[in-house]
Parts: structure tokens; sequence; C-alpha cells
């Protein structure tokens, strides 16, 4: 009988391919939504990469609510935790986003532990890890941890950053046979499962399109969605994964280098994406006087500020893929599917 596997947020796009992964490694595969209307949408995603075979279920539950969650659990052998909350807008956006993470994640671990799980992987992030304010330079390790009190952080970080550091003191008070493993990824691109381009893959399709002039002096660690979920699955079942972190970044690349990648090797299709560097200072000044949003992104301008990946090599044998492919086949998955405005789907 095949193994159960819950994976949160069956909307999301890493979501999306863990359960793609996890349906051709023969797992029975729940995941959840926040209203049952989602459903199909997420049958379909998955469908276009994987025969579901009978083997793909749903179970409704959100994050901010207690209701829904002893279900989804029962029964289930593994968890991958990947949901996470958005950011809203208004003044209580940045707190209302922390706590439904932090709070999300407990609701999970307590429906996980109450259950019986083996264990529970949590997608975290590398700037769980990474210094607050980019003041230093430099390769850093799960040793790390970003301090959450630092006034310089936007609530992206410090809502990760809580989150765990809450599933981590969780699972130090509990005494069942629950494991926790922690994975903290980079900037995450690749294929995509369907046409909405956001996060990281925004990035490519606005570049593609000729929404963005040029590009800031900004480095991502780039890694490929298909190895993320890689290494959720090496944590979920190595027996020297449990109650460990273990960074899943990728290549550091410069914007600059995306945007000549997608440029060289696209043909026709990368012609409208510019290679033009922008000033460090206009970049500053955009933030002070124009958009306002631009603010969280100048303490990184030019910094190269890296993490290792080490751990992840040689506990769990995992190897990720070249920044180049990633790219590249993250553009032609946009393209292929109309989410690049002024593309045409399925061009040869």
């Amino acid at each position: 009988m095949a193994e159960v596997v819950l994976v949160t947020g069956g909307t999301g796009y890493i979501a999306g391919w863990c359960v793609v992964e996890l349906l051709r490694g023969g797992y029975e595969v729940r995941t959840t939504v926040r209203t049952a209307d989602r459903e199909q949408a997420v049958t379909d995603a998955v469908s276009r990469a994987v025969d579901p075979a009978g083997r793909l279920g749903f179970a409704v539950a959100d994050l901010t609510a207690d209701e829904g969650w002893d279900a989804a659990l029962k029964g289930v052998d593994y968890v991958l935790h990947v949901a996470s909350p958005l950011g809203g807008t208004g003044p209580d956006a940045p707190d209302a986003m922390i706590a439904a993470a932090r709070d999300g994640t407990l609701r999970v671990l307590r429906a996980a532990t109450a259950a019986g799980v083996k264990r529970v992987v949590m997608t975290s992030a590398a700037n769980a890890a990474s210094p607050s304010s980019y003041a230093t330079e430099g390769v850093t390790d799960e040793t790390l941890w970003t301090d959450p009190d630092d006034p310089t952080l936007i609530p992206y970080r410090r809502s990760k950053t809580l989150a765990e550091k809450a599933a981590w003191e969780f699972m130090a008070g509990h005494r069942g046979s629950t494991e926790l493993t922690t994975v903290l990824p980079g900037a995450v691109f690749g294929p995509v499962l369907t046409a909405s381009a956001v996060g990281s893959v925004g990035i490519v399709a606005r570049m593609l399109s000729g929404a963005m002039p040029g590009v800031p002096r900004i480095g991502l660690e780039i890694v490929d969605v298909r190895d993320l979920v890689d290494v959720h699955i090496r944590a979920m079942t190595s027996p020297d994964a449990a109650g460990q972190r273990f960074l899943a970044t990728g290549e550091f690349t410069w914007m600059s280098e995306m945007a000549r990648t997608l440029r060289d090797g696209l043909g026709d299709d990368g012609r409208r994406v510019s290679t033009r560097q922008i000033p460090d200072f206009a970049v500053r000044l955009a933030a002070r006087f124009r958009d306002p949003s631009l603010r969280e992104i100048t303490p990184a301008l030019g910094r190269r500020n890296r993490h290792s990946t080490d751990k992840a090599r040689r506990v769990l044998g995992w190897q990720p893929r070249p920044a180049r492919q990633t790219v590249l086949d993250c553009a032609r998955s946009l393209i292929a599917l109309g989410a690049v405005q002024g593309q045409s789907p399925d061009r040869p």
C-alpha cells in the first residue's frame, strides 16, 4: 500500500511540483486548498505533467483557521508543509502575514503530531539564515539564524524566520515520534505548471515581455523548482535528515546575467529582454520618490550574500542543475502557456 503524503497549499508553485514528483514516485498524495472550488485547477495543473491515476486527493484547510487540519492529516505518513501566506495591503498587513505564517505552521504541526505522522518537512527560506542587514558579504550556512528583531527586516523575511523558529520550539516540547526537517530555498525558478506567473517566476515573465527597461544590480541564488522538490523528498525519506535544517540555494546569478541568458538563449523570443544595468543611485532615487516597494531591495544592491549547500549535498546527495538551464526552462514554459504578454503560446 502506497504511503500517503500531505502537501499544504496545493495551488502554489512549489507545492504543485511537489504533488507532481510525489505522484511520479508512487506516493498517494493529498493536498490542501482553502476552498473546494480550487481542486479542479490543481488537478488540471498537475495533469499537465503526470497522470494522477486516482492517487490525488484534497482536503479543505486554511492556515488562518483551525478547522479542517485534523481531517487533512488523518492517515498521513508524511507532510510537506510548503504553504505560506502572501502579504496583503494596509498598515496591519506585515503583522498579519507574520502571525499567519507562524500560527499556520503551528496548526499544521499540532495536527501532524496528533496524527502521529512520521516526519514533517517544512519549507522555510534562505532568508531565515542570512545576515539581517546585508552589511556583510560571504558564505553562510545552516548554523546562522536571521535576527527577527532587526528593524530593517522586511515582513517576508521576518515571517519566514519566526515561523521556522516557532516550529523548532514546538518540536522541542513534543514527546511523540513525529520528526521535523526544514528546507531553506533561495530564489525559485524553473518550469511552471500554470500561466500564473507570480513570485520569482514573475521576474522572468516581465523580462520577456519588455516590461523591465533594465535590471538592478541584484544577485539571486537561483534554485530550480524541480531540484527544490527533490531535496524536500530526500529530506522526507532520509534517516539522517531528522531534526536538521538544509539550505537549498543554487548558483549565485546577477539579474543582468539572467537577462543575457534570456536574450542570447531564446532567439526571437528573447528580443524584448533588456540587459541594461540600472545604476544603484537610480534605484535608490526611485525607491525614495516613485516606488516605495523598491526600498525592500536597496540594501541588497551589489551584495554577494551566498549560502553553502554543502550539507544538503553531503547528507542527502543533492545535485542541483545550473542556473542557466533553470532560467531558460522557466522562460520556455511561460511562453508555451501564454503567460508572457506579447508572446504567442506554444510557439516552436
